[in-house]
């Protein structure tokens, strides 16, 4: 029994909050995991008031960010946060020891190695299906810093400035970053817990105080003369924190009436018609999302608290606080494609696979980035089945989409019954797709699979060897080949106007 209880205190950091734990009949590991997010945002406000960067130094900045941050892995996960600082360590010591040109290659194969062992030893050593605050969490948001930031280094110091995409140049990193600056980066109080993940250059610029400084040039006219003072972020900080316990409220109350494993209950499926099946499946894998919700947009609040994720101004001339945002809530239930959906959810993890696989990889990107995806989420086999399945169902609406769609665009009227239509029909692909994500195991997810007839993974096949889409290397060329001829086309429709006039 002792050590069973001393091995409950190292999974769980500080058993401080036990009676809390007790009363609300919740795990300690959540409750320690909710409590340092709300103290880390009562820190924010603290960190952005009194150490202000027009008030102290950014090497104060750097090690009171640090310091708060290890302190609340600490409590939250105990002596399994050392992993942060041990997978931290050793791919600063990789950027220092090998060369610019191929840092990234290793820093990414160490960094996701790393992550993906510790994975592994939590799922096989510890309870399997163990669906709590676990130390890997925010591991997964420290792989995805040290890789985009090994990345951007490469950008910055081993490639040349023709060669990079707009996006490389804003992001690329012409320097290397001190090992305070390292670790302030990875492990700040106001993203170690729940990220979410941010570009270094972002995250130099807000600790020294000038958050748009390397961005200035994507503006698309400069801010007005009277938005010049440092907007403040309170109401947006509200508005996100109302959200996000609105979501977790609607979480505990909804969660265990539409339970995922109905789904493949036998009663279930034998007893109940398929367009009931259809409906149960939305309901119950609508009821999961909320826990993002919360945890996501908290982490968000937290960020601007700080002031970090300042994104300039809309046109009405207030300000935006989404540089850093995870997700968007009403474009992810309204979403009516599969790309849509996937744009909104856990925006800055799509960005990360964007920038670090999409557009590097020279062959079948969108495969690949499916399965980087599945590695980093984890060891579970329903992981790659969800990312497996989304492969396919990403090509079958992208084959819909570019074959389909501009025969609805004639009429309002066409368009609104084909947004209607894919809105369901996406709707059912992402449930169809996650539910061996919630599942975890091979077993009830070919179970569920089974009892649909495996019907959206034929259906999908046959809709992207059926509908033709050019491959993306060509519509790239296409895309450029239509830039160059629009001046050309202009200045002969101008020449041509200018002849009927003399005429």
């Amino acid at each position: 029994m002792a050590d069973e209880d001393i091995r409950t205190t190292a999974c769980t950091g500080s058993s401080l909050l036990q009676p809390v734990s007790e009363i609300t009949n919740l795990p300690l590991d959540q409750v320690n995991f909710v409590v340092c997010q709300l103290c880390a945002l009562l820190s924010a406000f603290w960190f952005r008031l009194f150490l202000h960067p027009s008030k102290t130094s950014p090497f104060i900045r750097h090690v009171v960010a640090t310091v708060l941050g290890l302190y609340f892995a600490l409590f939250c996960f105990g002596w399994y946060a050392l992993h942060f600082l041990v997978q931290s360590g050793l791919t600063y010591g990789i950027m220092i020891l090998t060369g610019v040109e191929h840092m990234h290659k290793y820093c990414l194969l160490v960094a996701l190695s790393y992550l993906s062992l510790c994975q592994i030893t939590r799922v096989y050593v510890f309870d399997y299906g163990m669906y709590s605050a676990d130390f890997t969490g925010p591991m997964m948001v420290i792989t995805q810093k040290i890789t985009s930031l090994a990345f951007e280094i490469h950008d910055g110091m081993a490639r040349k400035e023709e060669h990079l995409t707009p996006g490389q140049k804003i992001l690329a990193i012409r320097r290397m970053p001190s090992l305070l600056e390292y670790f302030s980066y990875n492990c700040n109080f106001m993203g170690i817990l729940a990220g979410p993940t941010c570009s270094y250059n972002d995250y130099i610029a807000f600790i020294e105080g000038d958050p748009r400084r390397h961005r200035e040039h994507e503006d698309k006219k400069p801010y007005p003369k009277l938005r010049q003072d440092e907007p403040s972020p309170n109401t947006e900080v509200v508005r996100k924190v109302a959200t996000s316990f609105f979501c977790l409220l609607v979480f505990l109350s909804v969660c265990k009436v539409f339970p995922v494993e109905r789904n493949i209950d036998d009663d279930f499926i034998a007893n109940t018609p398929f367009y009931a099946q259809v409906v149960y499946l939305y309901l119950s894998m609508l009821t999961t999302r909320p826990k993002y919700y919360f945890v996501w947009t908290l982490a968000d609040a937290i960020n601007n608290a700080a002031g970090f994720g300042f994104n300039g101004y809309d046109d009405d001339g207030s300000p935006r606080w989404d540089m850093i945002s995870n997700l968007r809530i009403l474009n992810i239930e309204l979403a009516t494609s599969f790309k849509v959906f996937l744009d909104n959810w856990n925006i800055q993890t799509a960005h990360w696979l964007k920038r670090v696989c999409y557009e590097r990889c020279p062959y079948h990107p969108t495969a690949a980035t499916f399965i980087l995806s599945a590695m980093w989420h984890g060891a579970y086999p329903g992981y790659y089945l969800t990312f497996l399945t989304g492969i396919v169902i990403t090509l079958a609406a992208r084959a819909v989409r570019h074959n389909v769609r501009p025969y609805f665009l004639q009429s309002s009227t066409h368009k609104l019954v084909y947004d209607v239509i894919t809105w369901a029909a996406t709707q059912i692909a992402i449930c169809y797709t996650v539910v061996p994500f919630v599942l975890l195991s091979v077993g009830p997810s070919i179970k569920f699979y089974r009892s649909w007839c495996f019907s959206l993974h034929i259906g999908c096949i046959l809709l992207a060897v059926a509908l033709p889409v050019k491959p993306r290397h060509l519509r790239l060329k296409d895309q450029q080949k239509n830039l160059l001829q629009e001046p050309a086309q202009v200045q002969d429709h101008l020449q041509a106007t200018g002849k009927e006039k003399t005429t």
